[in-house]
């Protein structure tokens, strides 16, 4: 039985993201298909535009047969922590055999190469990537200069600078996590087709989320239907109708910069991301400026990335700490929280059950007694879990907390509920229907 895992965002499903799905089962001749998606906030530190349910069901009606969450605190993550939560889901399933994403290079053995390196850590790779940190530059552009220097007369220079391309960091980080995890599961890349991954401009059918979600805040939408399935633009509809969609980043800016403002840099000490005295520029950013793009703008510098701010922005907002992040790169996923399924999706989970040590969670609200009944099973020696206790109870209840805040952006104010993901069920879905 093959089954192939894929990692996904879909902030939203486009027509790029369907070119990839169906190379991806070319490539594999999949029996089953499991997607592990962000939930109500994305990797680059936003808010996704559609929340993680809208998002499932596209999925799950384009031939995914099983969507589940990839956790808050993998979610907001670098490439490295969003790694080691994807591909730690997808391992611990103990069922996924394939794994395909999508890359720029479409070069699995330079990114298998490139990835041992990392992976490993020899000394002179450590010594050259400590040398452009303590130079000020960026931490993804010291590990570049580093791989440029270490692979030098090696490796051609055009190979190893794949690593500046988004998707091809992100195939670094999978492979790099496969390792970690000693993970069975064989690794495969696509080459990335249609628009980069941050370019803004609408590109016909091939158009990055980028430049749709950009469409969608401007509000044109023969473009936009242009540039995904109908499927999602159908969901797309409903849910701008409901008034439960879009969510921008800038709909955040007011709770964002006015709880900063109520900072100072001791408040931010334990927070994950703070070093390098990004805790003063952000103090002072909240000061000076009224827009959080400003803001943005204000706080970047040559070692602090956009990206890197925005997450780091989360943390703080979310008083995420860095020792717990620490424990949860060491120790992966705890839990397999299930966003919904199909007929074929349900087969799988029945077989999954029996073999994982880790649960399944497809009743949130239930996540208390999950707990306790495998802390019967513990004692009465009847099955092995795997289970971190404490890091299962803050996880689940970091993905709640996402949501409580996420909803209450919703326009529409009936949906804005307290605690709804705990009272949404899981996605069922019926393609005969």
């Amino acid at each position: 039985m093959k089954v192939l895992g894929i990692i996904v965002e879909y902030n939203p499903f486009h027509n790029g993201h369907y070119y990839h799905l169906q190379k991806a089962k070319e490539l594999v001749k999949p029996d089953y298909i499991i997607a592990v998606m962000s939930g109500n906030f994305v990797q680059r530190g936003e808010p996704a535009i559609l929340d993680k349910f809208s998002r499932a069901e596209i999925a799950l009606k384009k031939g995914i047969d099983i969507v589940f969450e990839l956790p808050f605190l993998y979610s907001i993550q670098d490439a490295n922590g969003f790694a080691l939560g994807s591909v730690g889901v997808l391992d611990r399933t103990n069922i996924v055999t394939d794994i395909v994403f999508g890359s720029e290079s479409s070069d699995i053995e330079t990114l298998e190469l490139i990835s041992d390196v990392i992976y490993n850590q020899p000394d002179e790779y450590k010594f050259l990537l400590k040398k452009y940190l303590k130079e000020g530059h960026s931490f993804p552009n010291s590990r570049k200069y580093a791989l440029l220097e270490y692979f030098k007369d090696k490796i051609d220079k055009k190979k190893i600078l794949i690593i500046e391309k988004s998707n091809d960091i992100l195939g670094l980080e999978y492979l790099k996590a496969l390792k970690y995890y000693n993970s069975n599961i064989v690794p495969h890349t696509i080459k990335r087709q249609g628009s980069d991954y941050n370019d803004e401009n609408f590109k016909g059918s091939f158009s990055s989320a980028t430049a749709i979600r950009k469409l969608w805040k401007e509000k044109k939408y023969d473009l936009m239907k242009e540039s995904v399935p109908n499927e999602t633009y159908e969901i797309i509809t409903r849910e701008e109708k409901l008034g439960k969609a879009p969510i921008f980043l800038e709909d955040f800016e007011i709770s964002l910069l006015s709880y900063l403002r109520t900072l100072d840099r001791d408040d931010m000490k334990k927070i994950f991301g703070i070093n390098e005295g990004l805790e003063q520029r952000i103090v002072e950013g909240a000061k000076k400026t009224t827009s959080i793009n400003d803001f943005y703008r204000f706080v970047k510098a040559k070692r602090f990335t956009y990206t890197r701010i925005k997450r780091t922005l989360l943390n703080i907002y979310f008083k995420i700490e860095s020792d717990l992040i620490n424990k949860m790169n060491k120790f992966g996923p705890q839990y397999l929280r299930v966003l919904g399924f199909n007929k074929k999706g349900q087969e799988l989970l029945s077989i999954m059950k029996k073999n994982v040590d880790y649960p399944i969670i497809t009743t949130p609200s239930n996540y208390i007694s999950t707990i306790k009944n495998i802390e019967k099973d513990i004692k009465n020696k009847r099955r092995n879990w795997k289970v971190n206790k404490e890091l299962y109870f803050k996880s689940i209840e970091y993905d709640f907390k996402a949501t409580n805040v996420y909803s209450l952006y919703y326009k529409n104010k009936d949906f804005a509920k307290y605690e709804l993901d705990k009272k949404l069920k899981t996605i069922i879905y019926n393609s005969e229907v």
